[in-house]
């Protein structure tokens, strides 16, 4: 038992805020070099073939992040049990989760992508994404679809690694093929002329590099990754339970991504320019989103041990230190925002109708960092002990108001097409809000807020 943990961390001892730190920043370096990805594709993209390109590329975000995310979540529920297990100190469950979540990831990768494909040229024209951009956004699309599979090959293989604790080995296979992308991009778009099919051919080759590189990795140097021939016979049990605290996920993050669609084809109703301006303030939220998602992701897996370990007490600490962190970096983002927006959406394009419209919106949903956060904290900890239901009620609540927000705001005379951009930080608000009532309720049932607050152990 000792040998085979050793490689592993065990989060059911020693200092909460250590766990979650140490945890945290290897993987946050690992997610804002793989939203280098988006990034680099927007600004290559943006520069070298101008805005209207960038434009496409930004109007199959929203898509392509609604197939993504059915893949994800099941990857995610697979998470959560392993850490759980991890937590009992189980370790034939733990083997077994893993192997059964790799048959879910990639059936579901394979019928998700396909539908993907097929379903690409409907759906950007229900979208009413402008003729100009149309065709360079369905060639983006559906490379990206074509390569859904190489997505959820690396997310499984992370998922798994962080739920024992080692959010490390991720990041190193991560970096070297975001910086093989940055030169396929430059490569297939700059030298070799191929605009938006060249961005996405080069995406698609770097994720496959880190998904292929990240398991075998794992199979070579990760003890739960050596399986026996028991640990390979589908469990059904594991796979049921897998997929009820998946599936939810997954439908919440459908949920977002199908709200997001309903909000980009509010925004493509405005024009190009909008468009554009839209993407490039996307692409900067999406890194202002990742140390709170990474945040979260970490007492996820902090959370998911400690109950497993039935210490509630570290798990309601957890939550405190983690609420501190994030409403800290809110405001350190605060004035970054106010005064360099400009110098940041210049990075994507040189438009400066564009430029002036992106740099006012980042100023404005700068103020809702904090809703955002609590959304992230609150989603982590209630993820970690299990509460399946939470996942869909809270991705019920974004489609609400990026259904309703941005038609009622935008159809205000005074904010006009700023209504965009305020519905996004009132849609923060409203689901960082029904987060917290639901922790204070969930908690509560479980018992976590009662044993904390007998048992409290309030190590920093």
């Amino acid at each position: 038992m000792s040998t085979i943990r050793s490689q592993n961390v065990d989060m059911t001892v020693g200092s909460p805020t250590g766990h979650l730190v140490r945890f945290a920043i290897p993987m946050l370096i690992g997610n804002l070099f793989q939203q280098l990805y988006n990034l680099v594709d927007s600004v290559i993209v943006g520069r070298y073939v101008g805005a209207d390109a960038l434009a496409a590329v930004g109007a199959t975000g929203s898509v392509t992040f609604l197939f993504f995310a059915l893949c994800n979540g099941i990857g995610s529920g697979g998470g959560i049990v392993t850490s759980q297990y991890f937590g009992m100190g189980d370790d034939t469950n733990v083997r077994k989760t893993i192997i059964n979540s790799a048959y879910i990831m990639l059936a579901m990768s394979a019928i998700v992508g396909g539908l993907a494909y097929v379903l690409s040229s409907p759906i950007l024209k229900f979208l009413a994404t402008p003729d100009s951009i149309l065709a360079d956004a369905l060639s983006y699309m559906r490379l990206q679809c074509l390569g859904l599979i190489f997505v959820a090959l690396y997310n499984f293989a992370a998922s798994m690694l962080r739920a024992l604790g080692d959010s490390r080995t991720p990041l190193y296979f991560l970096i070297i093929s975001c910086l093989i992308n940055v030169a396929l991009d430059i490569f297939f778009v700059y030298n070799l002329n191929m605009g938006v099919f060249g961005a996405a051919l080069a995406t698609v080759i770097s994720q496959f590099l880190s998904g292929v590189a990240c398991l075998i990795f794992a199979f070579k140097t990760n003890v739960y990754f050596r399986f026996e021939r028991d640990d390979l016979k589908p469990d059904k049990d594991i796979s049921v339970k897998t997929i009820k605290l998946g599936a939810p996920l997954s439908m919440q993050f459908a949920l977002i991504a199908i709200s997001c669609m309903a909000l980009q084809r509010v925004v493509n109703g405005y024009g190009e320019v909008a468009v554009a301006a839209f993407t490039a303030t996307s692409r900067v939220e999406q890194v202002i989103h990742q140390p709170y998602q990474t945040l979260g992701a970490s007492l996820s897996t902090f959370s998911g041990q400690n109950y497993g370990a039935r210490r509630n007490e570290r798990v309601l600490n957890g939550f405190h230190k983690s609420l501190i962190m994030m409403a800290v970096f809110s405001l350190l983002m605060l004035p970054v925002m106010q005064l360099g927006s400009h110098a940041i959406v210049r990075i994507f394009v040189d438009d400066e109708a564009v430029i002036e419209m992106g740099a006012r919106a980042l100023q404005l949903t700068s103020y809702f960092y904090v809703s955002l956060g609590i959304i992230y904290v609150v989603r982590g900890v209630l993820t970690g002990v299990g509460d399946a239901v939470f996942a869909l009620e809270n991705g019920i609540v974004e489609v609400i108001g990026r259904l309703i927000f941005p038609v009622a705001f935008t159809m205000i005379p005074v904010w006009g097409v700023w209504g965009i951009w305020w519905s996004v930080g009132a849609t923060w608000t409203i689901s960082g809000g029904t987060a917290l009532i639901r922790y204070i309720r969930y908690g509560r049932k479980i018992g976590i807020r009662e044993t904390a607050a007998k048992n409290a152990e309030y190590t920093v």
